[in-house]
């Protein structure tokens, strides 16, 4: 093996120790967990067993709740697209201070800590909070509305915190896209709708596609902001497993929703994959 080969895998053994270490090995371990028998003294027994996924795949509750997480990370992901791409355009357009402030603005819920970020949108839902009592004085309402503990105030927090991993991918997808394309479209007379759906979109579809991607794995992924905005009353599937690791210490159990919640991720996102493959590589032709 020449020098520089050996330099290289060295060099890549760093990356490799910490996958293994904080990935492969808590991901098999899992995995192991998952086929353990119920414990009687401790969260999980010596023996092995298939009675977990027998139980998660027979009970409605488990399907709901991953339902109820499917549907709240999809809705997240047509919402932040549908809001990002104005905001990638036009931060694709700006230089300078402008481009400096839109970036700082972008990036401002990453900015905050998640308790923190919650708490305040506690305070703006509730029921004598600022925006109920802001559609009160315009009229807009009789009596004040239940936002609260509301899967709609869950979609909306999720939305606003991951926005900046829609727009980013976008924006750095509009901004190499050759300006020379959309002014020969405009010199043999495109408009600038035509341009825009005929060059400008297809273009900036790889950003689209890592977007809607790594929106959708963190939205169904998420436990904080549902556990604390969306209460008890509605279950989703990640605050079903932490409640079954550390709350009824069923670790056995909460693992194995756990995988099931991973193999739906990757199973929607390899089927998102797959859909637009052949429009990503007639861009990249």
């Amino acid at each position: 093996m020449r020098r520089a080969a050996r330099l290289q895998l060295l060099l890549g053994l760093p990356a490799v120790a910490l996958i293994f270490v904080f990935m492969i090995l808590p991901i098999t371990n899992m995995v192991e967990m998952s086929f353990r028998t119920p414990g009687v003294t401790e969260p999980f027994g010596n023996d092995y067993t298939l009675m977990h996924y027998g139980r998660v795949l027979g009970d409605p509750y488990y399907w709901g709740a991953l339902g109820r997480s499917l549907l709240v990370a999809t809705t997240v992901t047509v919402l932040c697209l549908i809001v990002s791409y104005p905001v990638a355009w036009h931060l694709s357009k700006a230089d300078g201070l402008k481009m400096v402030i839109l970036y700082a603005l972008i990036a401002s819920p990453l900015m905050t800590g998640v308790l923190v970020r919650n708490f305040g949108w506690m305070i703006i839902a509730a029921l004598n909070g600022p925006l109920n009592q802001s559609l009160l004085g315009l009229g807009l309402i009789d009596r004040p509305l239940r936002l609260l503990f509301t899967q709609g105030l869950v979609v909306l927090a999720l939305v606003h915190v991951f926005m900046p991993f829609m727009v980013l991918p976008i924006n750095n997808a509009i901004r190499n896209i050759s300006p020379s394309l959309v002014e020969a479209a405009a010199s043999m007379g495109a408009s600038r709708s035509a341009t825009f759906r005929d060059i400008v979109l297809p273009l900036s579809f790889p950003g689209i596609q890592a977007g809607v991607t790594l929106v959708f794995v963190l939205a169904i992924a998420a436990y904080v902001t549902p556990a604390l905005l969306g209460g008890q009353m509605v279950t989703y599937m990640p605050t079903q497993i932490i409640a079954e690791l550390t709350g009824t210490f069923r670790w056995p159990l909460g693992s194995t929703l756990a995988i099931g919640l991973s193999l739906t991720t990757l199973l929607v996102v390899a089927v998102f994959t797959l859909a637009t493959w052949r429009l990503l590589d007639r861009v990249r032709a």
